[in-house]
């Protein structure tokens, strides 16, 4: 008889999970999981899913985005750098400029990608940022009342250095964070602890510390201060996007 040790590193006996980026999204399975990208993947699905836009999640620099686009009669999101004045990229200042989208393939290195992972895993996968934190957060605590014992996990994407490695990036701690903080009553992990004391450490300063920290000032360095404005819209948006037949998300 084999006698298998649960991984140290699953978070088990715990209502509410966090880890970082898409290997903490395998080795910590839950049955809901709140994806978070705040700059900008998960802020550009809720500006999108504000206007009733569909997005579906695809994996970054892959050669087949643009014939899966054309498979789902969908709009084709460039990247920042190469988006002219009609087109849509990562950026969610482009999703509201561009009038006519009802389908976004919305691809991204880090939270698309993650969505992406996810879609076959037969967990119940929500796009969460600091925009719709409490209306995700409500969402999922209703699921909850029918489901008591589904276990909910807060991915936050992260970013890359370039070597390819994880660089933990501050505001997707801070979504995490602010998502399980809003979360009705539940036994956290230590690390989900974590992550909702970080949020409330700065809630009271955003979008201030968005503005300042790396990945603020990365963006706005390259150009794009609007789409951190865009992402510090905190709890403006009462959208939840969810992942429906692994392909898209849609708001309910």
């Amino acid at each position: 008889m084999i006698c298998r040790v649960a991984s140290p590193y699953a978070q088990d006996g715990f209502g509410v999970g966090f880890e970082w980026g898409p290997v903490g999204a395998d080795v910590v399975a839950g049955d809901i999981v709140a994806v978070v990208d705040v700059l900008s993947f998960t802020t550009s699905v809720t500006v999108a899913a504000d206007l009733g836009i569909e997005v579906y999640p695809y994996s970054w620099q892959d050669e087949t985005a643009a014939a899966y686009a054309d498979k789902y009669l969908a709009t084709f999101a460039v990247g920042r750098s190469e988006a002219g004045p009609e087109d849509v990229s990562l950026s969610p200042v482009t999703i509201r400029r561009v009038a006519g989208v009802t389908r976004l393939v919305l691809p991204s290195p880090n939270g698309s990608t993650i969505s992406k992972q996810l879609s076959d895993t037969g967990a119940t996968v929500v796009a969460v940022s600091l925009r719709n934190r409490i209306a995700a957060a409500e969402w999922v605590s209703k699921q909850l009342e029918e489901r008591p014992t589904a276990k909910v996990v807060a991915i936050a994407a992260g970013e890359r250095w370039k070597d390819g490695s994880l660089r933990p990036a501050v505001e997707d701690l801070w979504g995490a964070g602010g998502f399980v903080s809003a979360l009705r009553p539940n036994s956290l992990s230590p690390e989900a602890r974590a992550a909702a004391a970080a949020y409330e450490a700065v809630a009271g300063e955003l979008p201030e510390v968005l503005r300042e920290c790396a990945g603020g000032r990365e963006l706005t360095q390259y150009g794009y201060p609007e789409d951190v404005a865009i992402a510090a819209e905190v709890d403006e948006s009462r959208s939840v996007p969810v992942l429906r037949d692994g392909t898209m998300f849609v708001s309910l």
